[in-house]
């Protein structure tokens, strides 16, 4: 109960933060909202997705990579607080210690909830639909919170390591770039070259945004039925990547943050 309490604090002021620097949420939301009008209307007239609106084809993608650069805020606050002293502060107050990445990464799921909110506004707009029943797109929407709040973990153990906010943002642009964009998010994998077709098929990224595609409802049966076994079982395949991560990641982060306050 102690851990929890204490997280719930911590969860709460970090949301405090947020609310006293907007800037954080206000650029975080534009990049994606930016994405979505330059493919919806750049590159859209030019991609075309049998028996799809290439609007609703997208829009899964934008929200799987939204929620993943998202996570990077983990990283970058945990980092910027080791970096102005704020953990030093912790360690002195009678709490748990692991309330503090606990805080952090749940405060982070409140703001990819306003995130997805805004994004969801910009779909409509744009002429994105749900077609699917409204437990199903609860369920997509869940799926892209517990993506989200398990890179979060990724990404804490990242800010954790390297302890500068700079470093953060280019060692997980490095990485959350191609993993993306070998994807399906953006456009279908069918006419990938081999080896890129194999990871897309593989990469996680494209299970969730196949899953999130279905829950929506924003496939169709002139869409060729995808041949690799994530992407016929793409919210399966989803859920054991996000189990996959959590129990890796959360001791991992845990124990990080433990060893720097004894360093």
């Amino acid at each position: 109960m102690r851990i929890f309490r204490d997280s719930v604090i911590v969860a709460k002021r970090n949301l405090i933060k947020v609310k006293r620097v907007p800037d954080l949420l206000v650029f975080s939301t534009l990049s994606p909202i930016m994405f979505v009008l330059l493919f919806a209307y750049v590159f859209g007239s030019a991609i075309a997705v049998p028996g799809v609106s290439y609007k609703e084809f997208l829009m899964a993608g934008i929200f799987v990579q939204t929620v993943i650069f998202g996570a990077t805020i983990t990283g970058v606050s945990l980092a910027e607080d080791l970096q102005k002293g704020v953990m030093d502060r912790f360690r002195s107050l009678p709490m748990a210690r692991s309330a503090v990445v606990i805080g952090r990464t749940a405060a982070d799921v409140g703001t990819n909830v306003l995130t997805v909110v805004i994004m969801s506004i910009t779909g409509l707009i744009v002429g994105w639909r749900i077609h699917s029943s409204f437990l199903e797109a609860v369920a997509g929407y869940a799926l892209l919170l517990l993506f989200a709040y398990a890179m979060s973990w990724v990404m804490a153990l990242v800010g954790l390591s390297v302890k500068t906010p700079e470093v953060v943002n280019n060692a997980s642009f490095i990485v959350i770039f191609p993993l993306t964009f070998i994807a399906n998010t953006f456009v279908p994998t069918d006419n990938f070259p081999t080896v890129l077709r194999t990871l897309a098929e593989w990469n996680p990224v494209s299970s969730v945004t196949q899953a999130a595609r279905e829950l929506f409802g924003n496939t169709s049966p002139a869409v060729p039925a995808p041949d690799a076994w994530p992407l016929q079982h793409a919210a399966l395949y989803s859920l054991a990547w996000i189990i996959l991560l959590l129990l890796i990641f959360v001791p991992l982060s845990v124990r990080k943050y433990e060893r720097t306050l004894t360093s």
